[in-house]
């Protein structure tokens, strides 16, 4: 039998064909609430003045982040404006859209954490495998995961709100494993900052050691599985082969470095290839009705977006609607 072919390419794209799930409906009443939602974040955003507000409107203009607080919230608006109001303010003071490449990238030297592929409902996959860990606790790890995860978001396909998340404990030792404060302060980021965004959490070869860390805070993470049929999740050709799927994946640092700034279009500053507009529109680029729609329809992203990055024209999108979430996993 011939061996597998290997590659050093890294899949942007869901293979064609693929549905984005779960899809959402929302009532006339959520509707309102949804509308009345984006009404007080607008009233809180930056100064037009701020060098941070582009990205700020970017974020709040995006179609899923009012729906994603609204059902974090379980639509409850009180609620909703508080975990908005939130992440607004925890946004501009960290802003992880604009983390520079350099500033984080000693941290993927290893490929202990990478994007490559995608789920069987169009998810982007993350592999996280903590046994490759390369560097002492710092803030840099942290900063180094939410790059990852604005990558991750940068890659889902129109429709596709959420990602896989899949940790890996193979050769993890008491050295390598993260720090039960990095931890937290992960779940935390997770749990208030990109809420809804965890599609589907998946645990593999769990050392006993961290098994009663993971049932702590599995109640949290309501997708997490431990060693699941990877197969009923991630399609074959997906599926990173050291867990049995046929992407014969070989990590090279260099080589996947530039494909995912590439893929996202990262520039050396952390803004983006062709955002914000060079003639000071930002505004008018989420503006339904310069963009010749009505107010009731999602906006645009933003430019970058209508210029999708990655070939995404063969995936088709089962409603751009939402309901309440209901996520097989």
């Amino acid at each position: 039998m011939a061996s597998p072919t290997k590659t050093n390419n890294i899949i942007t794209a869901p293979p064609t064909g693929t549905v984005t799930k779960p899809t959402y409906e929302h009532s006339e009443e959520q509707k309102l609430q949804m509308a009345e939602l984006r009404e007080y974040a607008d009233s809180l955003l930056l100064s037009t003045t701020d060098p941070y507000y582009p990205w700020e409107l970017r974020w709040l203009r995006k179609p899923d982040t009012i729906p994603r607080y609204m059902r974090a919230a379980k639509w409850n608006l009180p609620d909703a404006k508080k975990r908005i109001q939130a992440t607004i303010e925890w946004r501009r003071e960290y802003q992880p859209d604009l983390i520079p490449p350099d500033e984080i990238r000693i941290e993927s030297e290893t490929g202990k954490i990478l994007i490559n592929g995608f789920d069987k409902d169009g998810r982007p996959i993350i592999y996280m495998r903590p046994g490759r860990e390369n560097t002492e606790t710092s803030p840099r790890q942290l900063r180094h995961l939410v790059w990852c995860l604005e990558r991750a978001k940068d890659l889902m396909p129109p429709g596709q709100e959420s990602l896989v998340i899949l940790v890996d404990y193979k050769s993890t030792t008491l050295r390598t494993n993260p720090s039960i404060s990095i931890a937290r302060k992960v779940l935390h980021i997770l749990q208030q900052h990109y809420v809804e965004t965890l599609g589907r959490a998946i645990v593999v070869n769990l050392p006993m050691l961290l098994s009663f860390f993971y049932k702590g805070i599995s109640p949290f993470l309501d997708p997490m599985r431990f060693n699941p049929d990877l197969f009923e999740l991630i399609p074959a050709s997906q599926l990173d082969a050291d867990f049995g799927g046929d992407n014969h994946y070989e990590f090279e640092a260099t080589s996947y470095w530039d494909q995912i700034v590439a893929a996202c279009g990262i520039k050396e500053d952390g803004t983006r290839v062709d955002y914000p507009p060079t003639d000071g529109s930002a505004e008018k680029a989420f503006d339904p009705l310069a963009q010749g729609g009505d107010t009731s329809a999602p906006l645009q992203t933003s430019p970058m977006s209508m210029k999708t990055r990655v070939d995404v024209s063969a995936v088709s999108v089962e409603s751009d609607s939402l309901k309440a979430p209901q996520i097989a996993v």
